[in-house]
């Protein structure tokens, strides 16, 4: 499948994943940029799915969290398909990776990944300031197969208490952060509270009330799977993690039951009643809801070796 033209000029997948990953190592024109003290991946401000702008709801300018997972990944993907390197081999690479991913991002004394390290253009990692936000992108380390152990449990944990509702995940805990998130209008006028920036409802004027909401309380329904998923995984697929994992999911069914009859919707509020939000039907919403559930239908029998590929 990999060695399939899928691309202009009959590239296949696997020159394009190659490509990638060498011009993050070099350097893209947009501004990404491998940190090569860390192997870790610089991402611009507005670069990852939370890219509300106007007003700069969550920039998150430097190295996010699930930026580095999915960057690992990659290097893993490109070292079993054995192709060849620039410089380091995708292994070790994807081990120096790992190991700045655990260094920055894990937060001891607060349980979970830190969501991003802010940095400006050009500073490494070791210059950047980890902001202790705990959002769904936390999850990714453990759902994608990189962290196990007390780091993973203590982070679904986090999530389990501060992020879920019914069928969704919030897209911020109710907590304060540090550094400060502020948001200004269009004006310049403040429109949060900068060391509590949650909000809770989805509704009002787009650009002071909705765009800061939007990713910062907003509960989102595709990363919700990703929680199932992370909860089975931090227990090695034990058969009560897998049970419990599968209550969880069980829980988009007042969901599928409401609005759109039979789909998922992109948003629902954080605060409670959850009210629905935004688009009626989202695909990626309903695809990570059947990936999940494929997924624990045929891990019922305990422990599984470690993730190494995608499931």
């Amino acid at each position: 499948l990999c060695e399939t033209p899928v691309a202009p000029r009959g590239r296949s997948l696997a020159d394009v994943l190659q490509s990638i990953a060498t011009g993050f190592m070099r350097g893209t024109p947009n501004g990404i940029r491998m940190d090569p003290a860390s192997a870790l991946v610089f991402s611009p401000s507005h670069f990852t799915w939370m890219d509300t702008n106007h007003p700069a709801g969550t920039p998150r300018e430097g190295y996010p969290v699930e930026i580095q997972a999915l960057w690992i990944r990659l290097l893993r993907q490109l070292e079993r398909l054995g192709l060849p390197a620039v410089s380091i081999s995708w292994q070790e690479l994807a081990a120096q990776a790992e190991a700045s991913l655990q260094k920055y991002f894990w937060l001891d004394n607060r349980g979970w990944y830190a969501d991003v390290l802010l940095a400006r253009p050009g500073q490494p990692t070791a210059a950047a300031i980890a902001q202790d936000a705990l959002r769904s992108n936390a999850l990714f380390p453990i759902s994608l197969g990189l962290v196990q152990g007390e780091p993973a449990r203590r982070t679904v944990a986090a999530a389990q208490c501060w992020l879920v509702v019914p069928g969704a995940l919030r897209s911020l805990a109710p907590l304060p952060v540090s550094p400060p998130l502020p948001i200004h209008g269009v004006h310049g006028q403040l429109l949060n509270d900068p060391t509590h920036p949650y909000w809770g409802q989805y509704t009002g004027d787009e650009d002071t009330r909705r765009k800061p909401a939007y990713h910062n309380g907003t509960g989102w329904t595709w990363p919700f799977p990703q929680f199932c998923e992370a909860l089975a995984r931090a227990w090695d697929f034990a058969p009560a993690a897998v049970a419990a994992a599968r209550a969880y999911l069980g829980s988009i069914d007042r969901l599928l039951a409401e609005g759109c009859l039979g789909h998922l919707p992109e948003l629902v509020d954080g605060d409670a009643p959850h009210t629905q939000r935004g688009c009626d039907a989202q695909a990626w919403s309903v695809t990570e809801a059947l990936r999940v559930w494929r997924l624990l239908e045929t891990r019922t029998d305990g422990p599984s070796p470690h993730h190494s590929s995608p499931a």
